[in-house]
């Protein structure tokens, strides 16, 4: 018996008969010989946190556009504080934490620059075909790794595809998943929106918590004992109608407020501008990019070019094309 099968039978014995076993995985898209030591969702989190695009994600915006300081929460730390909120409700419900952490690894590699400004500025171009959950499905079947993707398993893929948009996992912990992104996004947009000073701390609704940490704990501790010993996920009502109360607090003190909407609206110039002028000069952009146009389209193309970007280079690309500089003599 291999590590890997001893790992597998061990799942048997300590998961719940409702969690996802790696031994009973859907597989991927082309077959592989399987890993010795580690399970197949071990190996695809291993994948996506080796890949490119899991490494840019520490150069993207969480909300705040181009922050000063160093304790912004970028795409890269949102995305370890989801995977440990989830990993804390899975464990607890007994569900498989290695496709879990898969899942949240790789939730958000399709992301734009400058947050949802960016994303909502592509899905506008696009007629609504651009979305950052589908498009972090495209990372990892069709972009890294030169065009050949990662092969990964197909309940890590679903996973990624409906943690956010509608649409539910096929799985417990892809559902989780979900869920652990709103927790996640919700409390921590409120830890710096008051450290900008944009909220004070005496005004965030006290429901869930006074802190930071008290909120994020009632929102656990509520899901875990609710969904325990059920093959379902779920809140009480009071708990999930609170936490959805605070998302719309956020909404009118922190994400639609006019100075937030003057910056998204520089952003969405920036991402139009580009779109545009790559739409029209194709092969101004690199190699496999300018591939991808002539095999699926300029469209998929630009969404591919653009929605890898980081924020800063973003900027760079951006003032190259658009902003004068000095001749020189």
């Amino acid at each position: 018996m291999t590590i890997r099968e001893r790992s597998e039978e061990l799942e048997y014995q300590n998961l719940a008969p409702y969690a996802t076993h790696s031994k009973e995985s859907l597989g991927r898209d082309l077959p592989e010989e399987p890993c010795p030591v580690r399970t197949c969702f071990q190996r695809d989190t291993d994948r996506i946190i080796h890949s490119k695009a899991f490494r840019r994600l520490k150069h993207k915006t969480q909300v705040f556009i181009s922050p000063e300081g160093d304790h912004y929460r970028t795409r890269l730390t949102h995305t370890l504080e989801v995977s440990q909120i989830a990993r804390t409700i899975v464990r607890a419900l007994r569900l498989n934490e290695d496709l879990t952490e898969a899942i949240c690894m790789g939730h958000d590699l399709g992301h734009t620059p400058f947050g949802h400004a960016g994303e909502r500025e592509l899905t506008a171009l696009t007629d609504g075909r651009f979305t950052h959950n589908r498009q972090s499905v495209r990372v990892v079947e069709r972009i890294e790794k030169n065009g050949m993707g990662l092969n990964l398993t197909r309940e890590v893929r679903d996973g990624i595809l409906h943690h956010s948009g509608g649409g539910s996992a096929a799985t417990l912990e892809g559902k989780i998943v979900q869920i652990a992104d709103r927790i996640a996004y919700i409390n921590h947009d409120i830890d710096d929106a008051c450290r900008a000073g944009l909220l004070s701390v005496d005004a965030v609704p006290k429901t869930l918590g006074e802190t930071y940490s008290e909120r994020i704990n009632t929102l656990v501790t509520d899901l875990i004992y609710a969904s325990d010993g059920k093959p379902e996920i779920h809140m009480t009502g009071a708990v999930h109608d609170a936490m959805m109360d605070l998302r719309s607090f956020m909404f009118q003190n922190v994400y639609r407020i006019p100075s937030a909407l003057h910056e998204e609206e520089k952003v969405r110039r920036m991402i139009r501008q580009m779109f545009i002028y790559y739409s029209e000069n194709p092969d101004a952009m690199p190699n496999e990019f300018r591939e991808t146009a002539y095999s699926e389209g300029i469209e998929a193309a630009v969404c591919d070019y653009i929605a890898g970007m980081t924020d800063r280079y973003a900027v760079t690309v951006y003032s190259e094309l658009f902003i004068p500089t000095s001749w020189d003599h």
